[in-house]
């Protein structure tokens, strides 16, 4: 039985290419001379001279040329699909020079999926779809130029890969349902896409239509349940297919389905990667299961599966989550040792989890080592360490490592770290510095809320100021009582 490659090749098998048969009727001879001149100008004209001629020649001529008259010419130039690429776009250029319908962009498309030119060839079927000149059915565009592209197909010597493109630009122009259509017609025809036309299909109807959906295309596409109620496997699925429907089912929050599908790996016996295992292992981080955390890790170990930044970001967080933090210094080591560059989150899981265990001083070390190496926190992590900075009366020291962080450009202090820091200041007494950052907050967006007030009255208060103290209960019920009443 011959494989579905096979089964690709034996129907799109080339024949004698014959320009004229794109033709419903052969053009008349002058017609047949201006293509064969066209032609000629084109391969023995040199690039800097050769546009303004074929524009001359085509004005002297009085003539448009005819979407027909285009792919003869293109056919021509099969031997050289970037010259043919380039008198397309001088036609798209020149429109009152050529037409083009859907036949003629099928005719570019297939002798750049030839030469392999496979960015070019996509980018033409992506015109196919989108020009206002081409489009008159947007809702079957994507159908009728499939059915094109079959009927040129052998006369053009396409390359199968041409229909991966096809499914692939419908996809990314979020025309699901005509890929999906496409793969069916395919299928019927005893052709398969590419295994990665496959994972990609996989992954965009889980992204749009939901995990559930996507899963149900994996079913219809690699596997097929026969009359005795037996499996039968179309294509065999790759890792990537699984992790695709594990990435699915985990941003959906289905977080059962997972492991459903880690199951589904073994059956299939797929061996998983790196980024398979850490897809599993995040899942059992979301739900704490840290303990199977480190039995996968080992798992990982035991099979030789090198952890990428992923996988070791994941097990360094479940460390730092349940407060074994010397664990996750020790693979954090590990990770250096081993050539893996440490990122933001690596950093981070550190920074929360040193601040977890109140080892605040290992957290600014972990912090400043960040910063030298050109990362920016993020405004969550800054509130932790500010916070733990804070709740040990070092308002200064936190104050210091809110100024390194402001030095990043974009970075933006949360509301929930100015509140922190304002109350530091005012518990010290410092409430000229606690109005100023006040200032600076309101500048950056963030109002004072009731918390903050009453930091800044038991300030004032401990210092002896009742005055402020009284004008500042006074704002705060004139607030409260506006928002009551609103």
């Amino acid at each position: 039985m011959a494989s579905p490659i096979l089964k690709r090749i034996l129907l799109f098998s080339p024949k004698t290419i014959n320009p004229q048969s794109l033709s419903t009727a052969s053009p008349p001879s002058s017609d047949q001379q201006l293509i064969t001149t066209i032609t000629s100008l084109l391969i023995h004209h040199r690039s800097k001279s050769r546009w303004t001629h074929l524009r001359s020649l085509i004005l002297t001529s009085n003539k448009t040329l005819t979407p027909t008259h285009f792919s003869q010419i293109i056919l021509l130039l099969k031997s050289n699909p970037r010259l043919a690429l380039r008198f397309f776009h001088f036609t798209l250029r020149n429109p009152s020079f050529c037409s083009h319908d859907l036949r003629s962009i099928s005719t570019i498309t297939h002798i750049l999926s030839r030469a392999r030119l496979k960015p070019q060839a996509q980018s033409i079927i992506h015109l196919a779809f989108t020009s206002p000149v081409l489009v008159d059915d947007s809702n079957g565009q994507a159908l009728k130029f499939f059915e094109i592209l079959v009927k040129t197909y052998r006369e053009c010597d396409s390359a199968p890969f041409v229909f991966d493109l096809l499914i692939k630009s419908c996809l990314e122009l979020k025309k699901i349902d005509d890929g999906l259509k496409i793969v069916r017609l395919l299928r019927s025809r005893g052709i398969s896409p590419l295994i990665s036309t496959c994972n990609f299909l996989v992954s965009w109807v889980s992204k749009c239509k939901g995990c559930y959906a996507g899963y149900g295309v994996f079913r219809e596409v690699f596997e097929v349940n026969d009359n005795e109620g037996k499996r039968v496997i179309k294509v065999r699925p790759n890792v990537h297919t699984f992790n695709e429907l594990m990435m699915g089912f985990y941003r959906d929050g289905e977080l059962e389905m997972v492991e459903e599908v880690w199951s589904e790996m073994e059956r299939f016996e797929c061996v998983p990667n790196g980024f398979s295992y850490s897809v599993l292992m995040t899942v059992f981080l979301d739900v704490g299961r840290t303990k199977e955390i480190e039995k996968l890790w080992e798992e990982m170990r035991a099979k030789g599966i090198k952890g990428d930044v992923v996988a070791y970001n994941t097990v360094i967080g479940g460390f730092c989550k349940i407060g074994e933090i010397e664990k996750a210094e020790e693979l954090s080591r590990e990770m250096e040792l081993n050539g893996v560059e440490a990122n933001c989150v690596t950093f981070e899981h550190l920074i929360n989890g040193y601040c977890s265990v109140g080892d605040v001083d290992s957290a600014i070390l972990v912090f400043k080592h960040m910063v030298r190496k050109g990362f920016r926190a993020e405004g969550s992590v800054m509130d932790v360490l500010i916070g733990g900075l804070c709740e040990k009366r070092r308002v200064s020291e936190a104050l210091e490592i809110m100024r390194i962080a402001m030095r990043n450009d974009g970075f933006r202090l949360s509301g929930k770290s100015y509140e922190l820091l304002i109350k530091g200041l005012c518990k010290d007494g410092k409430m000229d510095e606690a109005l100023k950052l006040q200032a600076e907050m309101v500048g950056g967006g963030f109002e004072p809320n009731f918390e903050i007030y009453g930091a800044f009255i038991d300030g004032y208060m401990k210092l002896g100021n009742e005055e402020m103290a009284a004008m500042l209960r006074k704002e705060m019920s004139g607030i409260q009582k506006r928002q009551e009443e609103n």
